[in-house]
């Protein structure tokens, strides 16, 4: 029997690989990368262009090094934006104005890598589904009915660090 439209499709930390420290979900205490960083340098918010394209990240155990990217659903986007026009939820999350994501879309579990410049919002491409970065990934249009989860960030040393995990878990629908 299959699966119906609407069934959300989560993958669980117990899945075999989650015990890889490679593969575990974003932590306290991580710090974040570029995904295309080979050299893996801790993001400040200066390494954020303010109102510009998002940055694609992973997290970073800072004791051992280990770059969070064995798993797709790790992959977490940045956007620095003016604090002042941050909801005051959103706000809470953000350092110095730098909001992080996941990437990983809630309607079909696509990457939402597109960023609508002229109205600061980030878009799934698959989809068509819109976020508002500054309202907590909150959807504007398209198919997605809930918000991306957030991290909460704060700084070390002014580095970008990890302060909670996601708000809610990587989920998405199945189609």
């Amino acid at each position: 029997m299959g699966l119906g439209v609407g069934v959300q499709f989560a993958l669980a930390s117990t899945l075999p690989g989650q015990d890889t420290p490679s593969a575990t979900r974003p932590r306290e205490g991580d710090l974040l990368v570029k995904t295309s960083d080979t050299t893996a340098t801790p993001l400040t918010p200066a390494d954020i262009r303010i109102a510009g394209r998002q940055t694609m990240a992973w997290a970073m155990d800072p004791a051992e090094g280990t770059i969070r990217s064995g798993s797709r659903l790790n992959r977490i986007l940045l956007v620095h934006l003016d604090p002042g026009n941050l909801t005051p939820e959103t706000k809470s999350r953000a350092a110095e104005g730098v909001v992080a994501y996941s990437a990983i879309c809630t309607h079909a579990g696509c990457e939402v890598t597109e960023w609508m410049a002229d109205q600061h919002r980030l878009f799934c491409p698959c989809h068509e589904s819109t976020f508002d970065p500054a309202d907590g990934a909150r959807v504007i249009d398209g198919p997605a009915t809930r918000v991306l989860p957030a991290l909460a960030l704060g700084l070390a040393r002014g580095k970008l660090v990890v302060l909670k995990e996601f708000t809610a878990p990587i989920t998405f629908e199945t189609q």
